[in-house]
Parts: structure tokens; sequence; C-alpha cells
């Protein structure tokens, strides 16, 4: 198998088959208070998402935080990326758009922020994957890495109700003890590891699954929302994403 657990043909799918996708990103977008501590403690002025069409993070970046940003993307469908910038009252020249295969394509710039959300999951060699990140980042720039936790209630959910998404995702690269690994072999610095976010599960395409899958995983999900309003915490079992941040040495 090769090192990508996706192709082109996945994606166009996958992205066609959203509806409502242009809405307007909020200020408290997922991840918001750790972006702008790191925005703020390190005087970040630009930044490029990898793997992040429709590119709601690179427009949270430029439209709250004031950054000069770049989406780039293995596929980008420009009608849906125009109405989403359309929704947050952003012309298409707004943030920089690159197309292009990560394996391939040769970094013409360098940022002060490199940021992929839910990218790094989806390829065999996660080593490989987030080595590729650092071509685009300046020395001494943060690295902030996010991706989803399938190594508990969430992976389980996956697994039984959507296994063919669940086959798209390397859950090897969701143990924290791999990427801390990684982390030291790439010699980055300031690294921060963690399980991220209050208890939540999903479905992809959820209008598509069966009316049982859609019930027990609401149910599910209540359960898991009330518990953890009672006993609050951030572990492998509940939380449903995984963050990294690190810098590239000086």
């Amino acid at each position: 198998m090769g090192n990508q657990l996706t192709d082109r043909i996945f994606w166009k799918k996958y992205w066609e088959s959203k509806k409502d996708l242009a809405v307007a990103i909020k200020p408290d977008y997922t991840f918001h208070q750790i972006l702008k501590k790191l925005v703020k403690k390190n005087k970040l002025k630009t930044a490029i998402e990898l793997g992040g069409f429709p590119g709601y993070y690179a427009i949270y970046l430029n439209k709250y935080l004031k950054l000069e940003t770049t989406l780039f993307d293995y596929y980008v469908h420009t009608g849906i990326l125009v109405d989403v910038l359309a929704a947050n009252n952003l012309s298409e020249k707004s943030i920089g758009v690159i197309e292009g295969d990560l394996f391939k394509y040769k970094a013409l710039k360098q940022y002060d922020l490199v940021l992929s959300c839910g990218l790094i999951e989806h390829f065999e060699d996660t080593k490989d994957i987030i080595k590729r990140h650092l071509a685009f980042l300046k020395p001494g720039g943060t690295l902030f890495i996010t991706l989803p936790n399938f190594l508990g209630v969430n992976g389980w959910v996956q697994r039984k109700f959507d296994p063919e998404n669940y086959s798209k995702h390397n859950t090897k690269s969701m143990q924290l003890d791999l990427l801390a690994q990684v982390c030291r072999e790439l010699n980055l610095q300031d690294v921060e590891l963690s399980h991220y976010g209050k208890f939540s599960v999903w479905l992809e395409n959820k209008q598509t699954k069966s009316a049982l899958a859609k019930i027990l995983t609401k149910t599910i999900w209540l359960a898991g929302k009330i518990f953890t309003r009672i006993v609050p915490a951030e572990t492998k079992l509940l939380s449903p994403y995984i963050v990294l941040t690190a810098k590239k040495p000086a």
C-alpha cells in the first residue's frame, strides 16, 4: 500500500457530498483559544494551511487574527471555495490558494505558522507527512497539527457504523507516544501534545446511515455529554481530538 490512504477521486466525492459548506466562520471556531495564544506569543504574521480545503482555518486566521494566509490542498473545488469566502465577506484574493501534491510540490515560500487539521491521519508514514510540513515552515516557526482521536469512544462509533471512512484513517498516527517520537526524530522544539476537547462522536454523511446507527450514535453522544459535564476530562477515551504544537529549530 502507498503512503496515501485516499486519492483525488475520494476527495472530489467527499466534498461534493457535503452540503451547506458556505458558512460564516465564528470567532470561537474550534481550536481558536490555542491559535490566538500561538499567534500572540510568537508574533505570527503569515500562515499556510495544508490539506485544509475548504480553508476554514486559513479564513479564521485571516478574518479574525489578521494573518496573511494561504490554503494548500491536493483538491480544491473552486466553486465551493468562492462560496465559503463570500459567506465570510472575503474576496477571492483574500487568501492565497495552491492546488498541488504535497509529495511533489517544492515549497517556494516559508511561513511563520504551518498548520493542518485532519491531514496526517490519512497517510501511512506519519513521520514523513509531518516532515513535509517543515518544508513550508520558517526556522523558528510554529507548527500546529490536529487530528481526530479514533482510539476512544469516537473510534468505536466510526469502526462500527462507518467502516469505509474509518479505513481511510491511520489510527497509529493517533498514538501520543508515536507522535512524540516523531517530533524527537525531527528535532522539533517546545513540543506539546495532548488529547483535546469535550466528549463528542460523529458520523460523516449522517443522512446516508441507517436509523439504528443514527439513534445509537445520538444516544452515545448524549450519555457522554452528561458524563463529562459531571466529570470534565480530556482523555484518550473521551476527547474527540489530538493537538500537537512545536517549533522548528531556528
